[in-house]
């Protein structure tokens, strides 16, 4: 939690302001039965009518000044709080998005919703209510002791006693339960995968008929979070009788001992009523401070879930190279050199090796291969081959375990982020847009397009036709994941949304699965004539896409099968041949 308290430093005031007006009304509440034992002495005692009056109108503006400081604190309390989380948040996502694939594939998707979300909403609350009554309460408390001094020792010694009993049973609680808010966490973090993963996959359960598996699996892991709820809930629940019966007993007590005082004549009766309050205003106040340690206690397992996320650092550390800024820092060190090798080759790798973190075995193994500028290169080989982790090293989505990658020249970890990412082009295997127009999805690529460049990469990307004829053309409107589109318009938009950036390598990673054979010919047409020395590289399972590259690439389990062109592979190597005789007749 201490790693998490840098965010209210911009709110020193409100965490200043917040626990001090909650005290001074703590300061008025203590004052009210002095005033009560006053009129029992000397009003009701007396007969004495404009005493009790007076008295009655000091008792409202106790109240009535407790109020106002009571709504200013919340005012602050609220304010720091929701700040507070607010820059926590963040922070929180500027910090995910610095990790590396490879984090954030350990961690999982799931978990990570969890602590952005509900996490930090328990800290925000732990926080709020700590502002308010972590030390309004312990005052109340040690305050009404000490008022209970001033008016009599010995029943004051009862306080003395409960008081330290009444902190072994919260506090005692409250270490019995904390970890076990951990654990409810954790049950949340599985349900919410669960979800997601029926949410997102929906179509797929519906075609197996798996419904009635999944609401099974659904049902126990919910029934393991409803599980642990109730065990914390009925250890929490706890706090309230235990403290109920102590402090009940300790005012039977002081009820006895302050009998025997008055008869003793050492006390009034008012002081008699005065020690019960006091004693009454503990036992309310314990009850909030034990609501308050059980938020407490979530807010502290949240809060170290949390920093559990912050203290995962990126395996990936980039370069800033010297140049103008982070933009161009690759073209500097780029142009520096006057290495023609730099320049004729867009893509090396050198003896590459890729091992997944927790992974057993290479996913990429010895992997040598140089690409010149402007070629297509078409890699292709079965299921789990590596023709993924391949591509995903030239934009350094991974590194390599052994070896080294080159861009132009540079070891891609050399490069900063961005000078890199603008160089390379990436269309994913799986077509992911986002919530608002085409002309906004398409600007990713390139923020300052002009309307004639965005139609110019749909034209290329052959999805001008079905974008004219939507209502509103670039401004019609997409819906989240692009639910409202076919997966083939998927799939051309993030095509384009590539060619909108203009990059120098274009990766299309499995990007034409869902498009027809004319289209996907048509595409790799409008391809080999872009302007410029474009390097494109098709992964595909499909032969037809990439028989007509410059180069191709086979691969499997792993390892290079094969390189060259379509004619080479097809006369001597054996896997190639499979894959393409698997796909077209012989002869």
């Amino acid at each position: 939690m201490k790693k998490l308290l840098v965010y209210l430093k911009e709110y020193r005031k409100e965490t200043v302001c917040a626990p001090l007006f909650k005290m001074l009304e703590a300061t008025f509440e203590l004052f009210v039965p002095l005033v009560m034992a006053a009129i029992i002495d000397n009003g009701i005692r007396e007969a004495d009518t404009g005493f009790v009056l007076r008295m009655g109108f000091l008792l409202v503006a106790l109240g009535l000044v407790g109020l106002a400081c009571s709504i200013t604190a919340q005012y602050f309390a609220a304010k720091a709080a929701v700040g507070f989380s607010t820059k926590l948040k963040h922070a929180l996502f500027d910090h995910i998005q610095s990790l590396s694939f490879t984090e954030i594939d350990t961690l999982g998707t799931s978990t990570l919703i969890t602590r952005m979300t509900s996490d930090v909403n328990q800290v925000q609350n732990g926080v709020n209510m700590v502002l308010r009554l972590f030390l309004r309460s312990p005052f109340i408390v040690f305050g009404a002791m000490i008022m209970a001094f001033t008016i009599d020792v010995r029943a004051a010694f009862i306080f003395v006693v409960t008081i330290p009993v009444l902190a072994v049973v919260v506090f005692g609680i409250m270490m019995i339960t904390m970890p076990m808010y951990k654990k409810v966490q954790a049950g949340l973090d599985a349900v919410l995968g669960a979800t997601r993963e029926n949410l997102t996959g929906a179509r797929v359960i519906r075609a197996f008929h798996k419904e009635e598996e999944e609401i099974a699996r659904f049902e126990e892991k919910n029934e393991t979070l409803a599980n642990l709820q109730l065990v914390v809930g009925r250890i929490s629940a706890l706090t309230n009788p235990v403290t109920y019966i102590i402090i009940n007993a300790a005012t039977v007590i002081l009820l006895y001992t302050g009998a025997v005082r008055v008869n003793e004549a050492s006390i009034t009766q008012g002081q008699v009523v005065a020690l019960v309050n006091y004693m009454s205003q503990i036992l309310v106040e314990l009850i909030k401070l034990a609501n308050l340690i059980i938020t407490i206690t979530k807010a502290l397992a949240c809060a170290n879930r949390i920093e559990s996320i912050f203290e995962v650092e990126s395996s990936m550390q980039w370069e800033y190279l010297a140049g103008k800024d982070g933009l161009t820092a690759g073209k500097d060190a780029l142009d520096a050199g006057e290495d023609a090798a730099k320049k004729e080759f867009a893509v090396e790798f050198q003896h590459v090796h890729l091992t997944y973190g927790g992974a057993g075995a290479e996913s990429l193994c010895d992997i040598t291969m140089k690409v010149k500028r402007g070629e297509t290169v078409g890699i292709i080989g079965g299921t789990g081959s590596g023709k993924s982790s391949l591509v995903h090293m030239i934009p350094r989505f991974y590194d390599a375990t052994e070896g080294v990658v080159r861009v132009d020249g540079q070891d891609v970890r050399n490069y900063g982020m961005e000078a890199l990412r603008q160089k390379v082009g990436m269309v994913l295997q799986k077509a992911v847009l986002f919530r608002g127009t085409i002309r906004e999805n398409l600007l990713w690529g390139n923020g300052a397009a002009t309307d004639a460049e965005l139609w110019e990469a749909l034209r290329i990307a052959q999805a001008k036709e079905f974008v004219e004829a939507k209502e509103g053309g670039l401004d019609a409107p997409v819906a989240q994941e692009g639910r409202n589109l076919s997966g083939g318009q998927r799939q051309r938009l993030t095509i384009a949304r590539a060619l909108v950036a203009k990059p120098e390598i274009l990766i299309l990673d499995d990007s034409a699965s869902a498009l027809d054979y004319a289209t996907d010919a048509a595409l790799r047409k409008a391809l080999k004539e872009l302007p410029g020395e474009t390097t494109v590289f098709i992964v595909s399972q499909r032969a037809s896409s990439i028989m007509h590259a410059d180069q191709i690439v086979v691969l499997e389990d792993g390892e290079m099968a094969g390189c060259g062109t379509h004619e080479e592979l097809l006369a001597g190597c054996e896997v190639y041949q499979e894959i393409y005789y698997s796909q077209f007749e012989r002869g």
